[in-house]
């Protein structure tokens, strides 16, 4: 039997893979880094912080996910045509030693079986909602398009500084990037907007990736973002992962197999609910599994990592796909 490295590799090749790729199976992900540290070990214990863009990041109760906070009090950007005065970027003064956590701990994987991936979150149109809102961004894209190109330069060459730390330090093989381009039902830009904003930024940082010993870019975009594939692929995404049934994935599949893999299928929300079961789970995974084969495609949950909301779903969805490759 493969190693699940291989079998990833031989998924995304249409290399004839010996059984499907489970999740995230294939994978390893170095959690954090030392921005990010000192905020989320506060976000622990309060569900509430602010990052190291000065966003407000807050976890209500009862709510899946954090999300940044909007009011008017909260917002870093409150005008658009005054962002440089009030947007400042993370420092990146780190060495050896601040990174050295994250450089252990990827040593210690075995990358004969997983690869070492690490999450980049949030991407570069994220992060500009993050800092305005999402509707004053998409306002800002018609009414202010000078500012907002160079807003989307500004936080590219931060990411390509920082993605110089992580390659030097941590070495990861895999890139998760984070950057949600749509709803369930549409994008939340033309495809030809977003490409006039995004796709030179991301074949920068996805290329300075590939050029430093990244062997895969997985793209999260848990949403309906068909229309787009033509730019993902031209962007360097090797696996678009979080593709929702609301895609025609059968489709894609047989249209962009061999330039580009989808991950995905599995909607968390159908099946990460508070009353789940787990013939409603089975049912999910033998019909998108029946429909999209073994080739260009990995069943997975939609959600941006390994996990779940309600305890138990992630960890059912793995067995139901075990099962179908004959090892539950």
């Amino acid at each position: 039997m493969m190693t699940r490295r291989d079998n990833l590799l031989a998924c995304i090749r249409g290399e004839g893979p010996d059984r499907f790729v489970n999740q995230f199976e294939a994978l390893e992900l170095v959690r954090g880094n030392p921005m990010s540290a000192s905020y989320l070990k506060d976000f622990a214990k309060t569900r509430e912080g602010v990052n190291g863009w000065g966003v407000t990041i807050r976890w209500k109760e009862g709510v899946v996910a954090p999300f940044p906070v909007h009011d008017e009090a909260h917002k870093v950007i409150k005008d658009i045509f005054n962002w440089r005065e009030s947007v400042k970027s993370p420092p990146l003064d780190f060495n050896e030693d601040d990174w050295a956590p994250y450089a252990e701990a990827a040593s210690r994987i075995d990358r004969r079986e997983r690869f070492a991936a690490v999450t980049v979150s949030p991407g570069i149109f994220e992060q500009m909602h993050y800092l305005m809102s999402i509707d004053d961004a998409l306002i800002n894209f018609y009414l202010a398009p000078e500012e907002m190109h160079d807003l989307v330069k500004y936080i590219t060459d931060w990411e390509l500084r920082f993605a110089e730390q992580l390659c030097r330090y941590v070495k990861p093989e895999v890139i998760m990037h984070h950057d949600d381009f749509g709803s369930q039902r549409s994008t939340f830009m033309s495809p030809d907007m977003t490409a006039e904003y995004f796709l030179d930024a991301y074949k920068q940082v996805y290329g300075y990736y590939k050029s430093h010993r990244v062997q895969l870019v997985i793209h999260h975009s848990d949403s309906y973002a068909a229309t787009l594939v033509p730019m993902m692929i031209e962007m360097g995404v090797d696996i678009w992962q979080g593709c929702l049934t609301t895609n025609d994935l059968p489709e894609l599949i047989r249209k962009y197999g061999g330039k580009m893999s989808f991950m995905g299928g599995i909607n968390n929300g159908v099946v990460d609910v508070e009353n789940w079961s787990r013939e409603q789970i089975r049912a999910e995974v033998e019909k998108i599994c029946a429909a999209c084969g073994k080739n260009y495609f990995i069943p997975c949950m939609t959600g941006g990592g390994p996990g779940s909301t309600y305890p138990g779903v992630y960890q059912t969805v793995t067995e139901e796909i075990d099962r179908l490759n004959g090892l539950g």
